[in-house]
Order: structure tokens, then sequence, then C-alpha cells
């Protein structure tokens, strides 16, 4: 078994992939409407399907916003350097909600940003984790 993808339902499609593709730098890998169904499903990912794990973003064309929930947590990205991505998610638009820096009772760096439903995802810079 592996992990194929993970689902979030989205109230805007265009504006999520602008997210994941433009701030956060993802490709868009595929992208099929079903209007019997009346929703859209488009997945994202650094890589190929085959190769990883990656997002669906799933829009039902009725819904424009979801509630999150308390039960969601967050995704995580790996990057070089989080301070940097930091600025540069900023730069694009993007909303840091947790600046970069060593995680509460660790060395672990860490940042978090929102995306346009308000999905947390934390950054973890590469090379600082001490699990």
């Amino acid at each position: 078994m592996r992990l194929l993808h993970t689902m979030l339902r989205v109230g805007d499609l265009d504006r999520s992939l602008a997210f994941y593709t433009d701030v956060l730098g993802m490709r868009q890998l595929r992208r099929k409407d079903f209007p019997e169904g009346r929703f859209t499903l488009a997945f994202v990912g650094y890589q190929e399907e085959s190769e990883g794990a990656v997002l669906e973003l799933t829009h039902n064309w009725d819904t424009s916003e979801y509630t999150l929930g308390n039960a969601y947590g967050h995704i995580a990205l790996e990057v070089d350097d989080a301070y940097a991505a930091c600025e540069k998610i900023k730069q694009k638009g993007g909303k840091v909600t947790r600046e970069a820096g060593p995680m509460k009772h660790g060395t672990t760096v860490i940042a978090f940003v929102a995306d346009p439903d308000g999905y947390q995802i934390e950054l973890i810079q590469r090379g600082s984790r001490a699990d």
C-alpha cells in the first residue's frame, strides 16, 4: 500500500489552484469536471502521482465556502529555508500565520501559512528536525 492523495474541499477552485501553483510552486497534474455531479477534481503536487502523494482539490459547484471544523490539523511541506519561504510566500500574496522559527519546546524550524480556504500548511526546514 501507499498514500495516494489528501482531499481538500475548496470554495473557489481557480483561487486555490493559483495558491498551490503560483505561491507554493506545485504543478496542476490533472483536472476533471463532473457536470452530472456538479463538482470538479483538480490534483496538484510536486511530483507525478505515480511517484508520491498529491493533493486533490474538490470544488463542489454549489458551495462557495466550508466550515473547517476542529479535527483538521495541517499539511506539512519540507523547505530548504523556512525564513526565505515565508518571505517568498508573502511576496506572492500568501498569508503567513506563524513566522519561521524554532518550534516550542524544540529546535525544529517551522512556519505556518494558510491557503485561501483557511487550511493550515506547515513549512518544516530541511535539516532542522530533531526527531
